[in-house]
């Protein structure tokens, strides 16, 4: 029985997503060791079967190293478009039966269920909208329900694949107190290695570290920590809305012609967007760039990419349709870019083009940036001094 004040937040994951889109378009790979991700010597693993991870390949993974391990794996590069119509069923399907729900990425969601016990009751309802998915796409989901999102989400975590598990409250201690701390979210490698090094392997270990210490340690996050130990998670399941695009303009005080200025801002801008759409765990398929000149007459042009999140990318694009839409005679007045054709997905999703040192390149880049600031790392093309002007 929920109790007055206690939330019930239900986590939804799609399994093996990927693999399981594959599956859907071609039965001949169901029961195979198939590896998604880049088939050249430099990709990296996107995503892999349960088969194949039983040979130890994961995501993120060199595929060099997963042929290694898993010499007779199927690799294959991969269908984002089929990746992102399969999702947006998903999500149509949790929209239709849902009174709250966020997607947090192209296979994740989480579902707002306080207050649904009196009148349907939280389990069934997550055992009807599991079955709803199964039955109407095809793919198999597995979903944790408990006091929070990251319980649940630890839940789901610990019963997948093709999975269920509700951790009511006062089960939540006895649940965490075995787990990894490796398995808490936002808990990277440094900092397990770091927690092993002071003699904690397990959540209940943790629990025995005081908070002043751990915030002495690991700073803010050491308070993350303290909290996350013991279940406790008050972030709310934000509202799904489907973000069309994001874009930038710059304004010049004084109209101009001097190219290394308008590159320099264009790469400001690049690098800004796209870390915005890595921090919303988002992607875009198209860019667009808009120059309007002194006399305010206004060119553009777009291009559709892959699907991306990756500054030199997106840098390489923008610069090319620049050199063919910029008329050098004429000054220069407004630049503005867009990035639209967006859809959920995050590093796993940019694999597919990024090398390893890359991905581990970009997550050094983000989390400065989240700490300090976006404008606290930049390319130096983007540096060049200019002139006043404004957003």
């Amino acid at each position: 029985m929920q109790r007055e004040g206690e939330r019930s937040i239900l986590h939804m994951d799609l399994d093996a997503f990927f693999v399981s889109v594959e599956r859907l378009n071609d039965s001949r790979l169901e029961g195979k060791p198939l590896i998604i991700g880049g088939t050249g010597d430099r990709g990296v693993v996107a995503s892999c079967s349960y088969e194949a991870r039983q040979f130890g390949v994961h995501s993120a993974m060199p595929m060099r190293m997963a042929r290694r391990l898993c010499p007779h794996g199927i690799i294959i590069s991969g269908d984002f478009d089929s990746y992102t119509t399969y999702s947006q069923q998903v999500t149509e399907i949790i929209r239709e039966d849902s009174p709250l729900f966020e997607k947090a990425s192209i296979d994740e969601f989480y579902i707002d269920l306080t207050g649904m016990e009196r009148f349907y009751g939280c389990w069934k309802y997550a055992q009807h909208l599991g079955g709803r998915v199964l039955h109407e796409t095809g793919l198999p989901i597995s979903f944790g329900l408990s006091v929070n999102k990251l319980v649940s989400k630890l839940a789901t975590g610990e019963i997948k694949p093709n999975g269920k598990l509700e951790v009511p409250a006062p089960k939540v201690s006895g649940f965490l107190a075995p787990l990894s701390v490796r398995k808490i979210p936002s808990v990277g490698k440094q900092t397990t290695q770091e927690l092993v090094n002071m003699g904690v392997r397990t959540v209940a270990e943790l629990r025995q570290i005081p908070r002043p210490i751990l915030r002495r340690v690991f700073g803010k996050s050491g308070t993350s920590l303290y909290h996350k130990a013991r279940g406790e998670d008050n972030s709310p399941v934000e509202a799904f809305s489907e973000k069309k695009s994001i874009s930038k303009e710059r304004t010049f005080s004084q109209d101009t012609t001097n190219i290394y200025e308008l590159k320099s801002i264009l790469t400001q801008m690049v690098e800004q967007l796209a870390f915005q759409l890595r921090n919303e765990q988002r992607l875009t398929a198209c860019v667009a760039i808009k120059l309007r000149y002194a006399n305010f007459d206004t060119v553009s042009k777009q291009k559709r990419i892959a699907y991306c999140a990756n500054d030199e990318i997106l840098l390489e694009k923008m610069m090319g349709m620049f050199e063919q839409l910029y008329d050098r005679r004429l000054r220069i007045r407004l630049v503005g870019i867009r990035f639209s054709h967006l859809v959920p997905g995050g590093t796993q999703i940019s694999l597919f083009q990024d090398q390893p040192r890359q991905v581990d390149l970009y997550q050094a880049i983000d989390q400065l940036k989240s700490k300090y600031g976006s404008k606290i790392l930049g390319r130096a093309s983007g540096l060049q001094k200019t002139k006043g002007h404004s957003d």
